[in-house]
Parts: structure tokens; C-alpha cells; sequence
């Protein structure tokens, strides 16, 4: 189809074309600002009507975007946030950035992505770019997408263009951004792979063009399944070290100092966020359906899961040298959030030492400068002032987040004892303090 191609590319080069996100979270709503910033008339969908009126607003809602552009680009029109799907027609391409959650069963779940699909199939039209964004396992686009949008009775690579392009949104970098984070991009066909080139190329620095959508869904679980095992590695080596009485953080700064051959991971309480503790899964899951066992992924994922309770053992031992059980003990935590300078807390392993230290009888409470609250299956606690909670006193605390917001050495002074889970403690030294 080199008319409809050709006619596409240079609409998306003129910026004349319509297009459109579906799920305007941490990855489509900076996507779909970057669209309007480059002048396309752009469509963000999500069926959270709460979220859509505050987008409307110009609240980014925790997304990595000034509230300062939300509201530019839609005071300017060129951007136009709504929950109704049939919005989507007449869009020229549409980016899916929904969620792709894992069942209880370490399953994919691709609810998000066939309802999403099925949105646009009921507005395809011949000439259109569909775009999967969400990380899934290899074989989505051409299992599960493809053959949803063909029994329009349109054609993949005839009719309609094609592709899968992983996001990489790394939140709360300030460095590393939609805009110059290089982009595969992997089309059912080389029509698909040029257009979906041409969509990104008015947005994105770099485009990278791979052979195939299996190749690109390939690439976001090879990057995030290399993190998750590396982190299990220097997971277990912490575990080993405590046994063998050696600093682990000493440790991985003197290798750090060989200038070829080592790259630096660091241990942590768990694995947290939406990418690294989940994508690992869907590439074992999909191996398995291929008589393949993943045994480093299924490894990493088993050490990477026991690091909370570690943890909380690390706890009841720091009680234990006050003479203190674990029952009816103060223990707050220093940070809930997956990572530094963010507030999203999904899969945070602080939140799962926080149920494991109620389990034990515990009294917990945390500070958060970017979490007020946690609602969590049954862990409800509201946030306190790092200074409040300080002069409130405590029997054992944990920094489980490395919040650059937190005075360290005032937390180092005043606390009667202290477990350090991600070395944020550095330079400062005391009895009391008990690091990972």
C-alpha cells in the first residue's frame, strides 16, 4: 500500500495528522504532550473520568510533565482530554499505553490491551497506524492485536499500518525523558516500520527500526528482565555477605573501580514499580508456553521476592539488642514509594515490609514526602513529618526509600536504632545503625 504510506508519512511530517493516545498514565500523558508540543491536533483517552477532569485542569497527575505544558497545550487546543472512545474516529494513529498487570498466578494480564484494542477496531480505518506501547510478551501484536483489528474485515499490512514501540519512561529521572530516550520500533511489515518511524521521528531524537514487533517486545523484557536479574545477583551476594560478616556496599564500590567488565547493581529491599518485579514474568511465562524454563528469571524473581522479609528480620534482630519483641514495637518506615522522588508506591517492597511488620504485631508508621496515604489490602496508614515523627520518637527505624528529601543525619542522631536498606546512611556510622 505505497499510496496510503506515503500519504501518512508526510501528513505525520507536516504535523497535519490526528492522533491519539489511550491511557494517559506516567507513559501516555507525557507521549500525548509531546505530540501537542510538536503541533499535532492530539486526542489523550482514559476511561478514569476523575483523572481526565484533572488532565483537563492541567494536573499532570504524578505523570513526569509540568503542570506547566498540560495546560499549554490544552489552552492551545492541540490537546484534548477525554474518557469517551469514540473519539477515536478519525484519528490518523492511535498509541496504546495501558497497563499490563500480572495475575495472581505470575500470568499476564491483557484485559487492558484487548479492551483497548477492541476501541480502535470499532473506528479502524484503511491508512491508520496503531501503535502497542504497553510491555507485553513476544507475540502480542501478531497473537492478540492483529487478529482483534482484522475481523474488521481490514488488513494488517494491506489495510491498516501496524507496530510495537516499548516504552522506556524511567520516572523521576530528570535527565533521561520521552523526548531524547531513543525509540525502537519493530512493524508487522516495512510499511508499518516506516510510518510508525515517521510518527516518532517529530517527537523523539532517536528512532531505532527493528526487523519485527517480536523483536521490539523482546527488547523491553531483555532490559528489564538484565536489571532484575543483576539485582537479584547482588541480592543474594548482600544476603551472603551479612553471614560472612563483609560490607556488600564496600564491596561493589571497590569493584566499581575495574574500568571494563563490571557494572555496578545494588541491593535493596525488594524490586518495586511497574516494570522490573513484572516483566520478567511475561518473558518466563511465555518461554514455559514454548517448553522452555527460564531458570535465571525464576531465580532472581524468587531471591528479588525475599528481600522484604530479610528485611524485617534485620528488625526484629535491631529490637532484639534492646531487649525489645517485634510485638507492640514502633517501627517507621523512611520512605513507601518503589524508588527515589517519585509517589508511586506499586509493587513497593516497602509496602510488603509494612504488612509483614503488622503481621508480627508491629506498630508501623511511615513518612513519605511524595505518598500522604497508603490504602493497601488492608494497610491503611497516613503519612507523618520526617521532624514529627522524630520527636515522637520510635523503637526501630527503617530507611526503606531513599528520598533525597530526608535529612539523613538528623534521622542517623535521633533514632534509637536504625535499619539502613539502601545505604543512604553513607559516611555516617553508630551502633545503632544496622545496614542491608
Amino acid at each position: 500500500m505505497p499510496r496510503l504510506r506515503e500519504d501518512l508519512i508526510g501528513r505525520l511530517r507536516a504535523r497535519k495528522a490526528r492522533v491519539g493516545v489511550i491511557g494517559l498514565g506516567y507513559v501516555g500523558l507525557p507521549l500525548a504532550v509531546e505530540f501537542a508540543k510538536a503541533g499535532f491536533e492530539t486526542v489523550g483517552i482514559d476511561l478514569d473520568d476523575a483523572k481526565v477532569r484533572r488532565i483537563a485542569s492541567g494536573d499532570p497527575c504524578d505523570a513526569d510533565v509540568s503542570r506547566a505544558d498540560v495546560e499549554a497545550m490544552t489552552a492551545s487546543g492541540r490537546f484534548t482530554a477525554t474518557s469517551d472512545v469514540a473519539q477515536l474516529k478519525g484519528l490518523d494513529s492511535v498509541n496504546i499505553c495501558v497497563p499490563t498487570p500480572l495475575r495472581k498466578t505470575k500470568d499476564p494480564d491483557l484485559s487492558h490491551v484487548v479492551s483497548a484494542v477492541k476501541a480502535i477496531a470499532a473506528h479502524l480505518h484503511a491508512g491508520q497506524l496503531v501503535v502497542l506501547e504497553s510491555t507485553t510478551y513476544p507475540g502480542t501484536v501478531d497473537e492478540v492485536v492483529r487478529p482483534i483489528l482484522e475481523e474488521t474485515g481490514l488488513r494488517g499490512g494491506d489495510d491498516f499500518f501496524l507496530a510495537f514501540s516499548p516504552e522506556r519512561v524511567d520516572p523521576g529521572n530528570t535527565q533521561w525523558n520521552t523526548a531524547n530516550i531513543p525509540k525502537v520500533v519493530g512493524g508487522i511489515d516495512a510499511d508499518s516500520t516506516a510510518v510508525a518511524q515517521a510518527l516518532y521521528e517529530q517527537v523523539v531524537d532517536t528512532v531505532v527500526p527493528v526487523s519485527s514487533p517480536r523483536v521490539a517486545e523482546m527488547v523491553k523484557l531483555l532490559e528489564n528482565t538484565f536489571r532484575a536479574v543483576n539485582i537479584g545477583l547482588v541480592n543474594e551476594l548482600a544476603l551472603m555477605s551479612h553471614r560472612l560478616d563483609v560490607d556488600v556496599w564496600e564491596v561493589i564500590d571497590a569493584a566499581s573501580t575495574k574500568p571494563f567488565g563490571f557494572m555496578p547493581f545494588y541491593p535493596g529491599p525488594g524490586l518495586g514499580g511497574h516494570c522490573i518485579p513484572i516483566d520478567p514474568y511475561y518473558l518466563s511465562w511465555k518461554a514455559r508456553q514454548n517448553g522452555f524454563e527460564s531458570r535465571f528469571i525464576d531465580l532472581a524473581g524468587h531471591i528479588n521476592s525475599s528481600m522484604p522479609g530479610f528485611v524485617v528480620e534485620l528488625v526484629v534482630a535491631a529490637l532484639s539488642e534492646q531487649r525489645k519483641p517485634l510485638l507492640d514495637a514502633r517501627v517507621h518506615l523512611f520512605g513507601v514509594a518503589y524508588k527515589p522522588g517519585v509517589g508511586d508506591v506499586r509493587e513497593s517492597p516497602a509496602i510488603d515490609i509494612a504488612h509483614l511488620l503488622q503481621r508480627g504485631g508491629a506498630v508501623v508508621s511511615y513518612s513519605d514526602p511524595h505518598v500522604p496515604r497508603v490504602n493497601h489490602a488492608g494497610l491503611e496508614l497516613e503519612a507523618i513529618p520526617c521532624e514529627v515523627a522524630l520527636e515522637q520518637g520510635f523503637d526501630c527505624g527503617v530507611i526503606t526509600t531513599g528520598h533525597p528529601e530526608f535529612d539523613y543525619a538528623a534521622i542517623a542522631e535521633r533514632s534509637v536504632c536504625l535499619v539502613d536498606t539502601c545505604n543512604a546512611l553513607r559516611g555516617l556510622s553508630g551502633d545503632h545503625i544496622r545496614r542491608l
